[in-house]
């Protein structure tokens, strides 16, 4: 017979990041039904019921949850998922921190950006790009510039590109992943990078912490892949209070009380800030660093937000995004190719290491398909100093190695980025 008195939580998404979500959830006695399109996601093994539906098919998730009695519903970590968590709270009757006529401003890059410039938000110059007036779209804007699809996840179909004719070029390898008739240019920024947590609370947001997202050029035709993340910034003092002011705005304008605001920018001595993106989820496989130096649980918050928000209120009353110490995160991306060797990984609980995580073993194939493991290996490291996370990342740089079956490196080159 079920409980009738216990919580009945459906979270959206199943792959390794929800998994300390479900556990925790669990702990709270709470009953957990996870779902979503992978058969064989990792959280699915351990919560109390799970479901193999897309999640973009919101109509039969919401259906499901109605079925399940469901009283509470989350998500993070993925656009799609919070996107489509919007339009499933709302045809399930279930709390949801943005309604979906709001979730496109946090969505789509062209309406994101009207946002912007009627907000006064400082952003790369861009433009809408059509294949028929591709040239004439394209007039006015500063190169190398950055193409982008108009709706699509991640960093799928992004190039960086110096020319009209490379933008031809590339034009339907770009839209491939939208089902928009167009392609949005952006000018190429190469200031420092950040990406920002924020969780709003009232309507006010609370910055929980502005992180470096350190990169490293590897194809000149695709964007820099991310090499390290670290938890402060450096320059977090420098960017503060004009990035909190942003925010602010932002949330005022899409009307959220209570929820996630995650914001990626740019800024340099001479231009200050860009904004690059503003989205209602929070950073996916780099959420854990926050815990690691800051000793603020995602998870926690997230499932505070569902049934217990006075908790989330007093947890960030005194929150403050220096933080404790610093730890950052070492992203190793390979090339496709089958792995021979994985040699040079720290052990956890060596000085500084906190968690090690090789996704591939010897035999298995690197594969960059959709669905695909992100990284080829990931390291998080924690110390009381920037130089001392400089001189462990270092090492691990140069020690850390994939090799193919003919002995050549698999795992791309990865650097430290330079501050003055």
């Amino acid at each position: 017979m079920r409980n009738n008195t216990q919580h009945r939580l459906v979270i959206l998404g199943s792959m390794d990041e929800f998994v300390k979500l479900v556990r925790m959830a669990k702990q709270r006695g709470i009953y957990t039904i996870v779902c979503d399109g992978y058969e064989n996601g990792p959280a699915k093994t351990i919560a109390d019921k799970a479901y193999t539906i897309d999640v973009r098919d919101t109509g039969r998730v919401a259906e499901m949850c109605r079925a399940e009695h469901a009283d509470g519903i989350i998500s993070s970590f993925s656009d799609v998922l919070a996107e489509n968590l919007v339009m499933i709270a709302q045809k399930a009757g279930l709390k949801s921190y943005l309604s979906p006529d709001r979730i496109e401003y946090l969505r789509s890059k062209a309406t994101m950006h009207e946002m912007f410039d009627e907000l006064g938000i400082p952003h790369p110059k861009s433009a809408i790009v059509r294949k028929a007036s591709l040239a004439d779209d394209l007039v006015g804007l500063r190169f190398p510039i950055v193409v982008k699809p108009a709706n699509a996840y991640g960093s799928h179909g992004v190039y960086v590109l110096s020319s009209v004719e490379e933008v031809a070029e590339r034009f339907d390898a770009c839209a491939h992943y939208s089902d928009a008739d167009y392609i949005i240019a952006e000018e190429y920024d190469d200031g420092h990078e950040f990406n920002m947590m924020n969780w709003v609370v009232d309507g006010k947001p609370v910055v929980l912490e502005i992180a470096d997202r350190e990169k490293t050029w590897d194809d000149p035709h695709l964007p820099p892949h991310v090499s390290r993340i670290v938890y402060p910034s450096r320059l977090t003092a420098t960017v503060l209070d004009e990035a909190k002011t942003i925010v602010e705005k932002v949330a005022s304008y899409v009307h959220m009380e209570n929820g996630p605001l995650c914001m990626q920018f740019f800024w340099d001595a001479k231009r200050g800030i860009q904004v690059c993106e503003c989205a209602g989820r929070i950073f996916g496989y780099e959420h854990e660093m926050l815990e690691i130096a800051g000793g603020i649980s995602i998870e926690e918050i997230l499932l505070d937000y569902v049934y217990s928000p006075d908790r989330v209120r007093e947890l960030l009353k005194d929150h403050s995004p220096y933080l404790h110490s610093v730890a950052c995160g070492l992203y190793f991306h390979g090339k496709e190719g089958k792995v021979a060797t994985v040699d040079g990984l720290p052990a956890e609980g060596d000085e500084g290491i906190v968690e090690v995580l090789d996704y591939y073993k010897p035999g298995e194939i690197i594969s960059h398909a959709t669905g695909a493991k992100p990284y080829a290996v990931r390291i998080y490291v924690n110390a009381d100093s920037y130089e001392q996370v400089d001189s462990i990342t270092r090492d691990l740089f140069e020690s850390v190695s994939v090799k193919g079956e003919s002995d050549e490196e698999l795992l791309l080159g990865s650097e430290i980025d330079v501050y003055e």
